[in-house]
């Protein structure tokens, strides 16, 4: 969540409230706009405050057009009547709403199965607001295995966690929240996540574990899982130091298991320990909920489970906040219900095809160079050919914004800071008809942009949001 500071003194200004608007006030009438960033005095109409809000919001983007974003855009009317069904009741309260927390045990189960536990049953998980929940928590199971482990040396010795620099924000703010020294792995040339060995080569008996991400943010290219744990149990043959690995399966660890199903990433490797991923990501939910899972419960220190009982019952809990919305849990649920295995595949792989067929048309135009393709992630990412000189990634995107089209333009980080792409997510909902539009809409832009004397982006922080 961002921070926000308070509104310039200038900025205080009341609304402009359309004569149209202004019906009768049941509690002494609409004397005057109401301010902007303190309380009005007196209530208004709610189908006035309604219409206020609501045309405010007109000035935000399509999020059908925000190929940013990795979050869900659609859902089908029934998820939508569901939740609203849901919103009033406490995810955490399971001793009120049972069938809810039964539900969410159901999930569980179901993601367990799905990411080949070796005794589903055994496997240990709870519903989260999303990844970067999901990733915390599992953090923190890794650094108190670690520490139970070395408590003879902890708290004097500092716990690191190894992994690439291409990991998403999430586990920067988990290493500096909880104290972990961070282990990246730079890029080097045309590999843009880690490296196995050199991962492997990082690690010491003060490694907490290694997080691997099925389905990196830069580019969306898969992360080799297995050979990182093979890499580390050869470390464990040479010193005796026995790492863990946990997979940030964000958005391909609902994406592998119906695409990729011989690809080998998750509990099939012993030593995967734990998976989250993003309901509202490929999982096809709106925001928010994550999952996170763990092996068995040997993964998952006891201690960090809390079981209180002055909502009723005895309630065990494993999360960062106590008051959750059950919606987005019933309509994980709902939506595991209503694809099964084979809706998912079908879903999933025609956002594939929609991804490596874009792609494909891009590369065609003969302006750019792919990095990516779309076909781990259905996310590629591209960057202009080295001929091109006129103009660079950050006016694309600029130029593409004034079309409705809402595209990250932004610059990898080290060892290859020099590169700049563009990355365009596709997700259930961005159609092919969607994606001929976008290369429309790119085509008859770049005449112009080839006549622009030279690139007109300055400030390349400033010139797009990198969005995950």
């Amino acid at each position: 969540m961002a921070l926000h500071k308070g509104p310039e003194k200038q900025e205080q200004r009341p609304m402009s409230v359309n004569p149209f608007f202004g019906e009768a006030n049941p509690v002494g009438g609409m004397t005057e706009a109401p301010p902007t960033h303190r309380l009005p005095d007196s209530p208004l109409p709610p189908q006035t405050a309604y219409q206020l809000v609501h045309d405010e919001l007109m000035l935000d983007g399509n999020s059908r057009l925000n190929l940013a974003t990795f979050v869900t855009t659609w859902m089908e009317p029934q998820a939508g009547v569901l939740m609203g069904e849901c919103r009033d009741k406490n995810m955490i309260d399971k001793d009120e709403y049972p069938r809810t927390a039964e539900l969410e045990r159901r999930c569980v189960a179901m993601l367990a199965d799905l990411w080949n536990a070796p005794d589903p049953s055994a496997a240990v998980g709870c519903s989260t607001t999303g990844s970067s929940e999901a990733c915390m928590l599992a953090g923190m199971a890794l650094k108190r295995r670690w520490a139970k482990r070395n408590a003879d040396r902890y708290p004097g010795a500092r716990p690191n966690l190894v992994m690439g620099v291409n990991v998403q924000v999430c586990w920067d703010k988990f290493c500096n929240f909880w104290e972990v020294e961070p282990r990246l792995v730079p890029m080097e040339g045309d590999r843009y996540h880690l490296d196995p060995q050199a991962a492997a080569e990082l690690c010491d008996e003060n490694t907490i574990g290694v997080v691997g991400i099925l389905g990196s943010t830069f580019d969306g290219s898969y992360e080799p899982i297995a050979d990182l744990c093979a890499a580390l149990d050869a470390l464990q043959e040479r010193t005796g130091l026995d790492v863990p690995v946990h997979v940030d399966g964000a958005s391909g660890g609902m994406v592998a298991p119906f695409l990729d199903p011989d690809l080998v990433w998750d509990f099939r490797l012993p030593r995967v320990t734990s998976i989250n991923t993003s309901g509202h990501k490929y999982g096809l939910v709106y925001p928010g909920v994550g999952w996170a899972l763990w092996r068995d419960t040997e993964s998952l220190p006891e201690e960090l489970v809390f079981r209180v009982n002055y909502l009723g019952g005895d309630m065990p809990t494993f999360a960062l906040n106590f008051s959750r919305p059950g919606a987005q849990v019933v309509a994980q649920y709902y939506t595991f219900l209503r694809l099964g295995r084979e809706g998912y595949q079908a879903v999933q792989q025609t956002t594939r095809d929609v991804a490596t067929g874009l792609s494909a048309r891009v590369a065609e135009l003969g302006d750019f160079r792919l990095l990516t393709r779309g076909d781990q992630l259905p996310v590629f990412a591209f960057t202009t050919a080295d001929d091109v000189k006129a103009y660079d990634v950050f006016d694309v995107s600029r130029r593409l914004r004034e079309h409705g089209w809402l595209v990250p333009a932004y610059t990898f980080p080290p060892n290859r800071e020099d590169l700049s792409v563009i990355r365009v997510v596709c997700r259930n909902g961005f159609s092919a008809d969607l994606a001929e539009l976008f290369l429309e809409d790119l085509n008859r832009l770049l005449p112009q942009l080839r006549r622009q004397p030279h690139p007109l982006t300055q400030d390349k922080e400033k010139a797009t949001g990198f969005h995950h």
